[in-house]
């Protein structure tokens, strides 16, 4: 019975995950981009490096507090953007607050 558990609490974990969006942001504007994170409140962004060579790097981006995990806090970030180089928004970080020294 125990397994049976684990693996629904695993399922679940795994169909969350799966339910957030991911958008290459490249080619749309800051505008757009924080429109999608207002509208589905977390979204997976992807964009291509400057400088190491052109590879893609993707993250989490939130729209707020709510989003994030516990031991976590909503911080300032930004992605470029067709329109601008740092197009403001937020993603989750590890809080200093929890970290042990």
């Amino acid at each position: 019975m125990k397994k049976y558990l684990i693996a629904a609490a695993m399922s679940l974990v795994a169909s969350h995950a799966a339910a957030v969006s991911r958008y290459e942001v490249t080619n749309v504007t800051c505008e757009t981009v924080q429109a999608l994170i207002r509208t589905e409140g977390s979204v997976i962004l992807v964009y291509r490096s400057r400088g190491i060579l052109g590879l893609p790097i993707y993250d989490r981006y939130v729209l707020g507090q709510q989003f994030c995990d516990s031991g976590e806090v909503a911080r300032g970030a930004g992605v470029p953007t067709v329109d601008m180089e740092y197009c403001p928004v937020r993603k989750c970080v590890a809080s200093e607050i929890f970290r042990a020294h």
